[in-house]
């Protein structure tokens, strides 16, 4: 009978121990703090350059939200602002934090510059896949190396000049002298071409931010989801890697045009392998003479399905384009050429909403041959940012 008196007691002191830990009243919310230093003059940047601002907020709150105002328009919901004026003049913005307690405001004057910009082309890098104007387009010569072939890829770019990207996966990283800014359903810029009508060679097109304020594009990619993103003929994280040919190896003709159908060999992720052929009327080195023995790339890859011989005999083929989103798939004059900075998505296929871009990926997105006109490889004759004023 004790220990059941005792083992009650304890009980007991365990209920009234918890109960008077439930009555402790909890300290109010209270609202933000909202703390901003202003440099030495006030805050100045060019138009088409980033302003960045990373306000000091106190708040007991994890769910308090964030609102950045331009004459009443909402341009970041986010803490930190990152954001690039189109125009000249003199701006008010206007920050907010609020939390469940309240909210703090502050108002900030902005003065924008006006700069004028060329809009010249920058090269980051240019590493072609094989194809048939990879050393062409621009001119490989002996003994140039990386550096000088991106040197001659921005020079080609800059002087109404063409670049070849190759086989599937070769790319560029392009870049220009101010950031392309996002306008609200607009088409923001256009990868100049040599499409031309039924003759896609299509190319997929990634943009970053230059987040770190470095100048180089080593920021988080993000893809431009065209029409065929979500196409259950798309390969996402496609691999395919090229190894370098022996230029002097036994050749297998096939035909009237194909001078080897054995020249490149490659093999993908997705258990394929195969080879990419060599034709008549470009006998040179396809493979990139200053690469080594093997290359690789990731990427998108679209379908091929796209690709008709329309003749029956080989002698008339069609790339049909797609939809939009892509470079190199219709002429430069087609509204469907440009792209949307809407249109980005993260690495998860989420759509993101980036105030602007600075650099400009393109790889070739299809790994295909249409008989005598050999691979099909995307081509880049320039990049126009359709906001800048001329």
């Amino acid at each position: 009978m004790r220990k059941v008196l005792l083992a009650a007691t304890a009980i007991m002191l365990i209920i009234s121990s918890c109960s008077k830990d439930d009555d402790v009243q909890q300290p109010p919310a209270e609202a933000p703090k909202i703390t901003i230093t202003t440099p030495d003059g006030g805050f100045a940047v060019d138009n088409r350059k980033w302003l960045k601002i990373d306000p000091v907020v106190v708040s007991d709150s994890a769910a308090t939200t964030y609102t950045w105002l331009l004459n009443n328009d909402t341009i970041s919901t986010a803490k930190n602002l990152l954001y690039a004026f189109g125009d000249a003049g003199t701006f008010t913005l206007t920050f907010t934090a609020k939390n469940s307690a309240g909210s703090a405001q502050q108002q900030l004057t902005v003065k924008v510059t006006e700069k004028t910009y060329t809009g010249k082309v920058k090269v980051f890098d240019y590493f072609p896949a094989p194809g048939q104007f990879t050393n062409g387009l621009p001119m490989w010569e002996t003994g140039n190396t990386e550096q000088e072939m991106i040197a001659k890829a921005e020079d080609q770019l800059n002087s109404n000049g063409m670049i070849s990207l190759g086989g599937f996966g070769g790319y560029v990283v392009l870049g220009t002298d101010h950031t392309i800014i996002r306008k609200e359903d607009e088409y923001d810029f256009l990868l100049k071409s040599n499409a031309f009508p039924n003759w896609s060679e299509a190319g997929i097109v990634m943009v970053a931010i230059d987040a770190n304020g470095n100048g180089l594009p080593d920021d988080e990619w993000y893809e431009i989801a065209g029409s065929d993103y979500n196409s259950t003929e798309t390969i996402h994280g496609y691999k395919i890697t090229y190894y370098k040919p022996d230029e002097n190896k036994e050749q297998k003709p096939d035909g009237m045009y194909m001078l080897d159908t054995t020249y490149i060999l490659w093999k993908d992720n997705q258990g394929q392998s195969g080879f990419l052929s060599k034709n008549v009327f470009n006998t040179g080195p396809y493979y990139p003479q200053w690469k080594g023995d093997s290359i690789s790339f990731t990427g998108t890859l679209l379908t091929s399905k796209n690709i008709e011989d329309q003749s029956g005999n080989g002698t008339y083929f069609v790339s049909k384009p797609f939809a939009w989103g892509y470079a190199d798939n219709v002429g430069d004059a087609e509204e469907n050429s440009a792209i949307k900075i809407s249109w980005a998505v993260d690495k998860n296929g989420n759509r993101v909403k980036l105030p602007g871009i600075d650099f400009i990926k393109v790889h070739t997105g299809m790994r295909a041959e249409a008989g005598w006109l050999g691979e099909i490889s995307t081509e880049v004759t320039g990049l126009l940012d359709l906001h800048l004023k001329k």
